[in-house]
């Protein structure tokens, strides 16, 4: 199956990708990854995105595009891949329509994870990282730590990110809207899109997409 995932931040993608993909055996083709992979390996792409990046500019969809595009070309996306974060806008997603049609290929479902803004805001505000080490995270709804402000595995300080403050969180939200949340009509006009709500255990939210591709 070849899918992508669509929701606000806060929404669970990253979480939901990785099960999905496990679960349909397809690789999760994330846009961060992507980043990450052709700037570690030097690629010409990567160079070109680091340079727009240093200058602390966006990297042009074109970047992004070949990005994407050379990595859906892999082996190992061959009978399929879920894209996260890719496409953003409605300019990538025609793009992708593009890439698809010229390789005898079409998507088969678009997955929007819903999700109240408000319960965005309550879940990235209220997260709590320890400064010892980042990989111990709280929240300070659903994962408190049993001494408020101190973490719970290592004693060290808890903290909250400047990305989790309130203001940033609805900034995100502000940018999601503006440039995002158009590929959701684009889509819907082509019959592809698959609301799920996002509410609720990771696997319930699991489920509920794997019944609905079912479909």
């Amino acid at each position: 199956m070849r899918i992508v995932l669509v929701g606000p931040p806060g929404a669970g993608k990253g979480t939901q990708a990785a099960f999905l993909a496990k679960n349909l055996s397809i690789p999760h083709i994330s846009t961060g990854d992507l980043f990450r992979a052709n700037i570690s390996q030097n690629t010409e792409l990567g160079r070109r995105a680091k340079a727009f990046m240093d200058a602390g500019d966006l990297v042009p969809d074109e970047i992004t595009i070949g990005m994407a595009k050379d990595r859906m070309e892999q082996p190992d996306a061959a009978n399929g891949f879920l894209l996260d974060g890719f496409p953003r806008n409605v300019s990538q997603a025609e793009a992708l329509d593009e890439m698809l049609k010229g390789a005898g290929m079409k998507l088969d479902a678009v997955l929007d994870l819903e999700v109240e803004e408000d319960e965005v805001v309550k879940r990235i505000a209220g997260r709590r990282i320890c400064r010892l080490d980042s990989s111990h995270v709280f929240h300070v709804t659903y994962a408190a730590p049993k001494v408020e402000g101190v973490c719970d595995t290592c004693g060290g300080e808890l903290y909250q990110r400047d990305d989790d403050s309130e203001a940033t969180v609805r900034n995100r939200l502000e940018v999601y809207h503006t440039q995002t949340e158009p590929i959701i009509d684009y889509y819907k006009s082509q019959g592809l899109l698959v609301t799920i709500a996002a509410l609720g255990e990771v696997h319930e939210i699991t489920k509920r997409a794997m019944d609905a591709l079912k479909k």
